[in-house]
């Protein structure tokens, strides 16, 4: 959003755009060119990947704000294997984010050649989070066309709720942060499971960790917040 531009008050208003944006949402700083890199390990703290995401461009369209953001994935080795975006939108109470980010980006990887139809709700995220707050439920689905043949998966978001407030730590900084529980349904060609999750939310930041359980409570990944730039 940074431009050259000479007049004073064109100056004055785009300050005041990108405080708007600061204010938009409490916990997703809607600026141009802010970055994160998230780590990803598995159940035994083995790196998985990073996943480097940065805000390419923000609009303004009315009351509403939309960020479009960019994703980089890398493998173990740092080798990218994937980019993709999707886009984050913020009316003044809270923020949507694309349903397509419910999908797994392994899953995204995988059929990245094929005919892909992609459908749901979105992911919302209120300014005004509280211990024992329940938050909607979102979803999506993905109907995939091979050899004409439809496989088609379905991702559920239920059972939101806001648990507790905790400090964290990780590489990128310390932060205090509201942990956001969820069960994540899917269901593949009519096979159902069900994976608890926990998600650590920071103002001024969004999502510092991510943790997916098996049923039984053990951990079956972690994604860190590593990096951190506005």
């Amino acid at each position: 959003m940074k431009k050259n531009l000479a007049l004073f008050f064109v100056l004055l208003f785009l300050g005041s755009l990108t405080q708007a944006q600061l204010d938009c949402s409490n916990y997703y700083p809607l600026v141009e060119g802010t970055s994160f890199q998230y780590t990803s390990y598995d159940k035994k703290g083995k790196l998985e990947g990073t996943s480097d995401y940065k805000v390419a461009h923000v609009e303004n369209s009315g009351s509403e704000t939309v960020a479009q953001m960019t994703i980089h994935l890398s493998d173990n080795k740092g080798k990218e294997v994937m980019e993709s975006n999707y886009k984050i939108t913020c009316t003044g109470s809270g923020i949507k984010i694309d349903f397509k980010s419910l999908i797994p980006s392994q899953m995204l990887e995988q059929y990245k050649e094929m005919d892909i139809d992609l459908s749901g709700t979105d992911i919302e995220l209120p300014n005004d989070l509280s211990v024992g707050q329940q938050l909607d439920e979102a979803n999506v689905t993905m109907n995939v066309k091979m050899a004409g043949m439809n496989m088609k998966t379905i991702v559920n978001m239920v059972n939101r709720k806001v648990e507790k407030k905790e400090n964290l730590s990780t590489p990128a900084g310390s932060f205090e942060c509201y942990v956001i529980f969820s069960e994540n349904e899917s269901q593949i060609m009519g096979m159902k499971k069900t994976f608890p999750s926990r998600l650590w939310l920071a103002e001024g930041v969004g999502m510092v960790k991510q943790e997916s359980y098996k049923t039984n409570g053990d951990v079956m990944s972690t994604t860190t917040l590593t990096k951190f730039e506005q």
